[in-house]
């Protein structure tokens, strides 16, 4: 076991084994399997690029055997930074062949975050693109590589110079090893298959540890609530190195089941519409940020959309009113939200929920051995239907943060439960509905208002297309809610307009809020998610500099 992972306790993982949920197998030993029985299909499609079973495991071979000429052992940790590309998903499969152990690193990530990746994981390589039309990712290593004591080498996709590894020659060159030699290597199914990263809000990220046990059955578990098998397509266009892309069901799901992937790196609406219309996609994964832009887009009534069974959505809650927009423009389509974290849990909307439960939770866990609590600041359990702090553990859920001691005994119980920091109320039907974060709160004057009550309201309103409730600092009441709003094309909106819009809906008057930003776009986390942080950030050094409330 690499130093630094938590390992689940004995006795819940003999649970876990004997329920089936841990095979004991590295996704390298089960993949062999599965690129071996869908041999003749298509697994990937990238642009022009149509990729059977057969070939993914014949390249991804071939830039293992490659990576081991390269001095690549197990349990090698390596940076992956790329874009969602064919040699993405080579690369992938090739470290997991070795029993290297990628770091799920993200395009938009720049220095700060890749050297801070790099010193808390070890990791001794870093792969990225060459460049994009505003960053060239060659110029990182040189200025990282002086301060690091374990990194060794970049791999580049596209033009690699002198001193750096060229990832599509890797893929290309015959290598005198046997394929023998990868299948001799020992993978410890307990160890990491992957590094994700924590999407929290401190200023230092956090490794989460995805062993091969855990990881597989992360992505099993959700394919068997969304209905993917042989004959399905799904379309990503969200950063494939992101937890939901890869195996929520995502690639991993998708190709466990011998279904086809299309890649896409565009989140315009006419080549994400473009797409679904070629490929005849029937799963789109996309976060609610991207829906509510693609949905206001007048391509949607350009292109032929039926195909699609599963609008999958995550990240993020997803408001009832984007929800019954989508069912209108696109009737082939069951809107499936899904709560989840790259830490474990999810949670999924299923498709026999009647409409009510559909329109107001996020789902329930997917696996029979998800348990879940709900706390209140001293760790009692809440009484039904109330809402408290959604604890979580199960099969597929970290039990701490790589090589993180102090930081795991505030993150987890004394007896293992994960503290999610997400603020969740247990519906009647058993369900769960998400009410906002512990710091996603206003707290006015000792009235503590939920963003999450006030943006739904606000998203009724028929001139807004989106909207984000944010605090504001305030000097006698602490804090103030502050509305950041996107309006439709041509729409108009005042403050006084909203106040009045809102308090038609009858809610107490301290939850009105008591400014108006409106805005072209929101600032955006590297994870595709509304950066609530920086809106409060502008708000206030606007604020700083003369505004009022």
């Amino acid at each position: 076991m690499l130093e630094g992972v938590v390992r689940f306790p004995p006795d819940f993982a003999a649970r876990y084994r004997a329920k089936g949920y841990w095979q004991d197998r590295s996704i390298a030993d089960i993949f062999a399997e599965v690129f071996y029985k869908f041999k003749d299909r298509i697994a990937v499609i990238d642009r022009d690029q149509f990729v059977t079973y057969a070939q993914l495991d014949e390249r991804s071979t071939h830039l293992a055997l490659n990576l081991l000429d390269e001095g690549f052992k197990p349990l090698d940790r390596v940076v992956v930074q790329l874009p969602n590309t064919v040699e993405f998903v080579y690369l992938y499969f090739a470290l997991q062949k070795i029993g290297c152990i990628p770091i799920m690193a993200l395009p938009t990530h720049r220095f700060h975050e890749i050297s801070q990746f790099i010193e808390l994981s070890g990791a001794t390589v870093c792969a990225t693109p060459d460049k994009t039309s505003d960053f060239d990712y060659r110029e990182l290593l040189p200025r990282i590589r002086p301060a690091s004591k374990t990194l060794r080498c970049g791999i580049v996709l596209g033009d690699a110079p002198a001193g750096y590894l060229s990832l599509t020659e890797l893929i290309a060159r015959r290598s005198k090893r046997s394929a023998d030699e990868l299948r001799a290597i020992s993978i410890d199914p307990e160890d990491p298959a992957v590094f994700q990263l924590s999407g929290g809000t401190t200023g230092i990220p956090k490794l989460i540890p995805r062993s091969h046990n855990d990881y597989v059955y992360n992505s099993k578990a959700a394919a068997a609530v969304t209905g993917v098998g042989s004959d399905k397509v799904l379309l990503n266009v969200l950063p494939l190195a992101h937890n939901f892309p890869l195996a929520c069901p995502g690639l991993q799901g998708y190709l466990l089941h011998g279904g086809r992937v299309v890649l896409g790196n565009s989140t315009r609406a006419e080549d994400i519409f473009a797409l679904i219309e070629c490929h005849r996609v029937d799963h789109l994964a996309l976060v609610p940020t991207l829906l509510i832009r693609l949905i206001n887009d007048p391509a949607i009534g350009r292109h032929d959309l039926s195909s699609l069974r599963v609008v999958q959505s995550g990240g993020q809650r997803l408001q009832p009113e984007v929800r019954r927009r989508i069912k209108e423009l696109i009737p082939s389509a069951f809107v499936q939200e899904n709560f989840g974290m790259a830490e474990g849990m999810l949670m999924f909307i299923r498709p026999d929920d009647p409409e009510d439960v559909r329109l107001e939770t996020v789902g329930r866990p997917i696996s029979p051995d998800d348990e879940v609590r709900l706390v209140d600041d001293e760790d009692n359990e809440v009484a039904p239907g109330e809402v408290g702090e959604f604890l979580a553990r199960g099969p597929y859920t970290l039990r701490g943060y790589f090589g993180a001691p102090e930081y795991n005994a505030r993150a987890f119980t004394s007896d293992g439960f994960y503290r999610s920091g997400d603020l969740m109320r247990r519906h009647p039907s058993g369900n769960y509905m998400v009410e906002g974060r512990r710091k996603d709160l206003t707290n006015r004057g000792g009235e503590k208002i939920s963003a999450e009550e006030i943006e739904n309201l606000i998203l009724s309103h028929p001139a807004v297309q989106n909207v984000a409730c944010v605090p504001v600092p305030d000097p006698v009441l602490g804090e103030r809610m502050c509305a950041c709003v996107i309006l439709r094309s041509g729409a108009a909106l005042t403050f006084e307009q909203l106040v009045a819009f809102l308090k038609r809906e009858e809610i107490a008057k301290h939850k009105l809020p008591e400014r108006l930003e409106l805005m072209d776009e929101f600032p955006l986390s590297p994870f595709g998610k509304v950066s609530k942080k920086d809106l409060t950030e502008r708000i206030a050094l606007k604020l700083k500099q003369g505004g009022k409330i």
